[in-house]
């Protein structure tokens, strides 16, 4: 196991080095944060913009490759993954956005696979019923509307109660209410009331694919010659499916729930901008509006980062629910 883990660490370190390198001579090459200060107003002159950016390790007067070469120094030696244009410093900025992407993540994510892998079970078991055909519809049309699209739809829904009510029920935008005073009490319920529509949100779209996926595999072993063996010995339509079925039509789930976990703190840039949350999905959005170079680097290391755990994790899921395969 250990000599397995091993071999796999040390490929995903050199794929996410290579894939973190490229991308910074990529953006270091296309992204021009000087042109952007030539917009300000009064207008700096060339020699103030290169002296700025140099005092934060972004001369732009250096090539591609001897920034790379300063870069790269600074993380390996310090993990100093340097500055924004704006003078923000990256490991700070980095933290405070992926605790906000965890936090709005977390509980949506959690909810949409024990939704979804519950409502799959439950359809399968009700193939071709009422409830079967109004669920699986619900979860196909979820792949047609885009999630933009339903998010702002569950947002104007939330605006429309609040209007009706007459009162702030739902916030639909921003982590917290600015200036709240008060005891731990009510900073939590604050939080909660700013949880509810992104979460609801984030869930209801998301649990259709793994409703879907859940789905199709239970149906596709229901009738496999083990689960008649089953039946025959015994055993009803229900319990063959609980005990046996379920298990093997898992495998394949649960190697898409382990790519899905690490998502929890990668964020989404879709649902950070609309309900105004500031996580590392709309950061990596800003960071090519910005001309940020670091940035945006920082943003595909930890993408590649999340990639490769979701990867490990996929093995030893597949390792968990399937007795025949074996990490060697």
């Amino acid at each position: 196991m250990l000599r397995y883990l091993t071999k796999r660490a040390l490929t995903y370190v050199v794929m996410i080095f290579l894939t973190t390198s490229a991308g910074y001579l990529l953006a270091v090459t296309t992204l021009q944060p000087a042109l952007l200060e030539q917009e300000r107003i009064p207008r700096p002159t060339p020699e103030q913009v290169v002296n700025s950016f140099r005092l934060k390790g972004l001369d732009p007067t250096l090539s591609p490759g001897e920034r790379y070469v300063d870069w790269l120094t600074a993380v390996l030696t310090r993990w100093d993954w340097g500055q924004s244009p704006n003078g923000a410093f990256i490991n700070a900025e980095f933290g405070d956005r992926v605790l906000i992407s965890t936090r709005l993540f977390l509980a949506s994510i959690i909810l949409t696979l024990i939704i979804g892998v519950a409502l799959g079970v439950f359809t399968a078991a009700r193939q071709y019923k009422a409830s079967d055909r109004v669920i699986t519809s619900y979860s196909y049309l979820m792949y047609i509307v885009p999630a933009p699209i339903a998010y702002f739809l569950v947002q104007l829904g939330a605006i429309n109660i609040n209007e009706t009510v007459g009162e702030r029920i739902f916030f639909v935008t921003g982590i917290s209410t600015p200036g709240l005073e008060g005891n731990g009490w009510v900073q939590f319920v604050d939080m909660l009331a700013h949880y509810a529509v992104p979460t609801f949100a984030i869930t209801i779209v998301g649990w259709g694919a793994y409703q879907i996926s859940q789905r199709q595999y239970l149906l596709d072993n229901v009738n496999a010659d083990f689960v008649r063996t089953a039946r025959a010995k015994g055993l009803t339509r229900n319990q063959a499916i609980t005990r046996h079925a379920l298990r093997v039509s898992f495998i394949p789930v649960a190697q898409s729930i382990a790519f899905t976990i690490p998502a929890i703190f990668a964020g989404g840039f879709f649902a950070e901008k609309i309900f105004a949350w500031h996580g590392v999905g709309s950061w990596s959005i800003d960071s090519i509006a910005l001309q940020d170079v670091n940035a945006a680097t920082a943003t595909l290391a930890y993408g590649s980062v999340i990639f490769a755990i979701g990867a490990i994790l996929a093995d030893f899921a597949t390792t968990l629910v399937d007795p025949r395969v074996r990490v060697q």
